[in-house]
C-alpha cells in the first residue's frame, strides 16, 4: 500500500509537503545534550532530591494525614506522589490549577478516568487513598520559594476541601 501524505506538497517525492524544521531539529538536539549532562552529574540529582524530600515534609506538616506514597523506597529524584486520604484527587487538581499549581493525579494516558492509578493499586495502597493521590514533579529550574508558594496553596486547597466536603 502506498503511503498518503497528510499535508499535500512536493516535498520527498510527493510523500509529504513543507521542509524539515532545521531550527527545531538542531534545538532538539542540544537540548537533549543540556539533559544528559544534567543528570550525568549526581550533585545536581542530589540537589534535586533534597528539595523533593522537602517539599515533602513541608506538605505533610501543613496537610496532616497525608502521606508521601512509596516514601521510603528508592524513586525518582524528581517526582513525589502524595496522598490526600478521602479526598478525590480531581476536586483536588481543580482547586490546585485555579491557584497556578500544575500537578496531575496519573499518567497522561489515564487523563478523564476517576479511577485511581492502577500503579498505585498494584503497589498495595488502599484504593481510598489513591483515589486521593497527587503527583508533584520537580525541574531542575524549580526553586525553593516556587515550592513554599506551593506548600502554602496545597495546605489551602486541601483545608477547604476537608471542611466542605463529607468524608
Amino acid at each position: 500500500m502506498k503511503l498518503r501524505p497528510t499535508i499535500a506538497g512536493t516535498q520527498e517525492l510527493g510523500r509529504r509537503g513543507g521542509t524539515e524544521n532545521v531550527p527545531g531539529i538542531i534545538g532538539a538536539g542540544v537540548a537533549a545534550s543540556q539533559a544528559r549532562e544534567w543528570l550525568e552529574d549526581e550533585a545536581s540529582r542530589r540537589s534535586l532530591r533534597m528539595l523533593r524530600d522537602r517539599f515533602e515534609r513541608m506538605v505533610l506538616e501543613a496537610c496532616p494525614g497525608s502521606v508521601v506514597n512509596a516514601g521510603g523506597s528508592p524513586r525518582l529524584w524528581n517526582t513525589s506522589n502524595i496522598a490526600f486520604p478521602r479526598l478525590e484527587a480531581e476536586a483536588i487538581l481543580l482547586a490546585l490549577s485555579e491557584r497556578g499549581v500544575c500537578a496531575s493525579a496519573g499518567a497522561a494516558c489515564s487523563s478523564g478516568s476517576l479511577d485511581p492509578s492502577p500503579v498505585l493499586l498494584a503497589m498495595g495502597i488502599p484504593e481510598p487513598v489513591a483515589h486521593g493521590s497527587i503527583r508533584f514533579s520537580l525541574s531542575r529550574f524549580t526553586t525553593r520559594e516556587e515550592l513554599d508558594d506551593a506548600v502554602r496553596l496545597i495546605a489551602q486547597v486541601i483545608a477547604k476541601l476537608r471542611e466542605t466536603l463529607p468524608i
